[in-house]
């Protein structure tokens, strides 16, 4: 599949993206090598393959959730650089 100029100058208008002359030529012959490939895999009989979202079968690493206790209001404000009482004190970020 021939991918034109005027494909890659409509793909690149439609991303917002400034292509040079030479960055266009380098993005069509790229595109039409992997839709070239994509044609070559279209030509594959898949019939009976089962559809699948992984080439691997993957399986859950997660542990299992379990509640622990937590950290005393004092145990998390001991290292606070800047506190006042038992709130943590930030730089302001934001302008009035």
């Amino acid at each position: 599949m021939k991918i034109t100029r005027q494909e890659v100058e409509h793909v690149s208008r439609l991303a917002r993206l400034g292509l040079s002359d030479e960055e266009q030529e380098r993005m069509r012959d790229q595109l039409d090598t992997i839709l070239t490939y994509i044609d070559k895999l279209d030509q594959l009989d898949t019939s009976g393959v089962e559809p699948t979202s992984h080439v691997i079968p993957v399986t859950n690493v997660f542990r299992e959730d379990a509640t622990w206790p937590s950290l005393s209001q004092e145990q998390a404000l001991a290292n606070a650089p800047d506190r006042h009482g038992s709130l943590f004190r930030v730089p302001r970020i934001l302008e009035e």
